[in-house]
């Protein structure tokens, strides 16, 4: 018999995040399902370097180290278990579990589940010869192009295997690369018997998903009005409680820090967001039917989400060797720092024989210029001088680049040293991100639960349900007082009218930004242009501008194309996945009708 409700939380947003979450979550209040999201694209290039120097490697080890914590109390409780944790090698991860619940004495009542099928690796070649190009989504490059270089390659599945090995009794399930969304939506279609065609209900569980992924990012942590949050101090990781219609309600445990407001779930949905069409395998979410309601304290309803059929193909995400990079840094102090910090990597790059001679360089200033162009004139009394490069020669990097910076302490500016814990930079391997598209039909996958394994099949979209009528977004709000009034008029910070959070996909960054009043969405929809971003973020956007409107959440996503220096492992910027950018563009001051101001805290 299907459930009434079930509650999932989450306890864990990537890999590394806050070690005692588990414990936390289980401890605080009932749930039924305790899930964790380790992987990113950097992250599976790290897992696959890791697996290179040791075969039995490739796995998050810190989800191990969480189980151990609250294994026996979920076997007890019925609290089942799900993450991607399994990287890519999560056989491996599934042995490390079984043999942690052996030494905990509950060996014969914890049923590990393990998903495969995504790692496509050993497949290449066959599955490009028989017409699948795996082409570049951002560039159109066959991956042939790169065939020689690739060292990882793996499809985003979806819930349906998840599921399945929730059916075949598992009480922990170990992914590779399944959809960070896939993680939650699985437990509510398996609870509550939703079909693999019902758009509606399998939307609602991947907005659930995408708002509970990255942990406490929706419930206080990383909020653009972080001082109204009441405690930034034991955040409370989120829980939804989800039921059968697909209504649910995003909260957290009483007594922890963080809040959970309609503001801090707006802007986790608009984290990494593209457009408002949100591609998964299971389906496709409209953001742009996304209904927020505060239903209490610390209490978010969300409803209404409309959802179409998914996309034909599957995305892949491919690393690939290229190259190496170092980085140098050096710190220079007051009076003068700025000229002295310009003078110190001119003589680095001199010595070094040019920075022509690399295939890449970059030069920051932290405290200066480092994440974003300077937001005053003031002069810091101290500025970090980070020298980076990228070249295909590591023994260039080493001996004409890797030498030649900290010599500059004796032989440059005065007030200058060399941080404590930095030595000579060395070369490291750079691994870099191909995203690409699959047939579904050429990715058979596989669940194994103890000693069962079975074969899942993919949906078959051509008998499945069609979407339902064409979906139209709401019209923007009315604009009693958008800018253009006639009246006084003040300058202030975009901060005063809206807020913002920023991510990243592979070299584009996406800036979502949210009006605090219907009369500021207004202003923002005339005024806030692609054309006003692109001039902010110059030098830092390198491409186009993209812009969607998203009136349901008073919102408007930027896609900042190559505004990362080729992203994750390939940028030798500071903030290679844009994390920054959006407080950046809050900064900017505008000059509006001072009756926007009215009504808003």
């Amino acid at each position: 018999m299907p459930a009434d409700r079930i509650v999932i939380a989450n306890c864990g947003g990537f890999w590394g995040d806050d070690p005692t979450a588990a414990r936390r979550q289980v401890e605080g209040g009932p749930v039924d399902y305790l899930v964790m999201d380790y992987l990113a694209e950097v992250t599976m290039a790290i897992l696959q370097k890791q697996r290179q120097r040791k075969p039995e490697a490739g796995y998050a080890t810190d989800f191990v180290t969480q189980v151990r914590d609250v294994l026996a109390t979920c076997v007890e409780r019925g609290i089942k278990i799900i993450s991607n944790a399994g990287g890519v090698n999560p056989l491996s991860c599934k042995a490390a579990i079984e043999k942690l619940a052996g030494e905990l004495g509950i060996g014969d009542r914890v049923r590990v589940g393990v998903v495969l099928g995504d790692d496509i690796y050993d497949r290449l070649d066959d599955l490009i010869a028989a017409g699948q190009p795996l082409a570049n989504m951002e560039t159109g490059r066959p991956l042939s192009d790169e065939r020689a270089n690739v060292l990882s390659a793996n499809v985003y599945l979806g819930a349906a295997p998840v599921v399945k090995a929730l059916e075949m009794g598992a009480n922990v399930v170990i992914t590779g690369r399944v959809t960070d969304t896939g993680v939650t939506l699985a437990p509510m279609i398996h609870e509550f018997g939703w079909a693999a065609d019902d758009w509606t209900r399998l939307a609602h569980g991947i907005v659930a998903g995408h708002i509970i992924e990255c942990g406490t990012q929706c419930t206080g942590g990383n909020f653009t009005d972080w001082q109204k949050v009441k405690s930034l101090s034991n955040l409370g990781f989120p829980l939804v409680e989800a039921t059968p219609d697909g209504t649910f309600w995003v909260t957290k445990h009483p007594g922890t820090g963080g809040l959970c407001t309609v503001h801090s779930i707006s802007e986790q949905l608009v984290y990494e967001m593209g457009a408002p069409q949100y591609l998964a395998p299971d389906c496709i979410a409209r953001f742009d039917s996304i209904r927020l309601t505060q239903d209490g304290p610390d209490r978010v309803k969300v409803s209404g989400i409309v959802g179409e059929p998914p996309p034909e193909k599957l995305k892949v995400s491919v690393s690939f060797s290229h190259g190496y990079r170092a980085f140098g840094r050096l710190v220079v102090t007051g009076p003068d720092s700025l000229a002295k910090a310009e003078k110190v990597a001119q003589l680095v790059w001199e010595s070094a024989g040019g920075t022509e001679l690399f295939e890449d360089t970059c030069t920051q200033f932290l405290a200066w210029n480092a994440t974003h162009p300077p937001l005053t004139d003031s002069e810091p009394s101290e500025i970090m001088v980070q020298l980076a490069v990228r070249d295909a020669d590591a023994d260039k990097i080493n001996n004409r680049f890797g030498v030649q910076v900290v010599p500059r302490v004796l032989g440059s500016v005065p007030g200058i040293t060399v941080l404590a814990d930095q030595g000579r930079p060395r070369a490291s391997d750079v691994v870099g991100y191909w995203p690409a598209l699959i047939d579904r039909a050429s990715v058979p996958m596989r669940v194994v639960v103890g000693d069962d394994e079975v074969d899942v099949a993919h949906l078959d979209l051509a008998s499945a349900a069609p979407a339902g009528p064409a979906f139209t977004p709401d019209a923007p709000p009315a604009r009693p007082a958008s800018g253009d009034g006639g009246g006084p008029t003040v300058k202030v910070p975009m901060s005063r009218l809206c807020l913002a959070r920023s991510g990243d996909k592979g070299d584009t960054s996406n800036v979502g930004v949210i009006a605090r009043s219907d009369a500021i969405y207004g202003w923002m929809v005339d005024h806030l242009t692609a054309d006003f971003v692109k001039q902010r973020f110059t030098g830092i956007c390198h491409g186009e501008v993209e812009r969607h409107e998203v009136p349901n959440l008073s919102a408007v996503n930027f896609l900042l194309h190559e505004s990362l220096g080729g992203g994750g492992t390939m940028s030798l910027i500071l903030d290679p996945q844009g994390k920054t950018y959006a407080q950046y563009l809050l900064a900017a001051e505008v000059e509006v009708d001072a009756a926007l101001l009215e009504g808003i805290e």
